[in-house]
């Protein structure tokens, strides 16, 4: 139920949700006066949240940086969430946070990387037989990784259960292996938060597909940009799963 729940509550929170509320209240408010201020609000909805230059210099302030030297690690976790099935020819389809595999693979060629593990399985709420870890495992395997350089933990639906699964193959199978996990940038805090309550041994954390902007066109500083709404979409959804892992912890 809380599952269910907490999707609801992420989609209630979107801010283009909330624009497009206050442009149909203002279409059906019965006064002018009231007309007037459900249209402006809806105005400064827009001009906020559209803005690419305001979402991504909060973006930069919190997504991490890499991490410093060049440590080599065990066994590298990539994190779910950047591909699904494509269902034209039943393989994998890769989404806007594919960069997490991609640096996984450049991480594993480069050997910073012993192992890469595979945390997903499916957060689908009708349809949870296709699992991630099952089909990028598979991709792996088409581009040339070998079977011994694979890990698949394919039964993780949220971070939670990223970090309490795969760590628990990890002990399992490599006691005391030093771990980098790999996820979005933006995802860090979170995971990081999440991973280390769940660890006993240092863990770090390796940032990919930063949303922040470092440069800027001149139309980024005031022309409303869909992208925008994209990013606050996924910091809102980060910021209340920070608070509520905060208050479980």
């Amino acid at each position: 139920m809380f599952f269910i729940l907490s999707k609801i509550l992420l989609f209630l929170l979107r801010p283009f949700f909330w624009f497009c509320a206050f442009l149909l209240l203002a279409f059906i408010a019965n006064s002018e006066r009231r007309k007037k201020q459900f249209f402006v609000s809806a105005i400064c909805i827009l001009l906020f949240f559209a803005n690419i230059f305001i979402v991504s210099e909060i973006l930069n302030l919190y997504e991490p940086s890499y991490p410093k030297g060049n440590k080599n690690y065990d066994v590298g976790v990539v994190l779910g969430g950047f591909s699904g099935l494509n269902k034209r020819n039943n393989e994998i389809k890769f989404g806007g946070a594919s960069d997490r595999l991609l640096q996984a693979i450049s991480l594993y060629k480069k050997g910073r990387i012993g192992k890469i593990l595979l945390s997903s399985g499916n957060a689908n709420l009708i349809d949870t037989k296709v699992k991630e870890a099952d089909l990028a495992t598979e991709y792996l395997k088409l581009i040339g990784i070998p079977d011994s350089a694979i890990i698949v933990e394919n039964l993780s639906r949220n971070t939670v259960e990223n970090a309490k699964f795969s760590l628990n193959k990890i002990e399992v199978l490599k006691p005391g292996a030093s771990v980098l996990v790999i996820t979005s940038a933006w995802h860090i805090p979170r995971a990081k938060l999440i991973f280390n309550k769940n660890s006993t041994k240092q863990i770090d954390y390796y940032p990919t597909d930063f949303r922040g902007e470092t440069d800027y066109e001149p139309a980024d500083y005031f022309l409303p940009n869909s992208t925008a709404f994209d990013n606050w979409n996924i910091l809102l959804k980060e910021w209340v799963g920070l608070v509520v892992d905060k208050i479980r912890s």
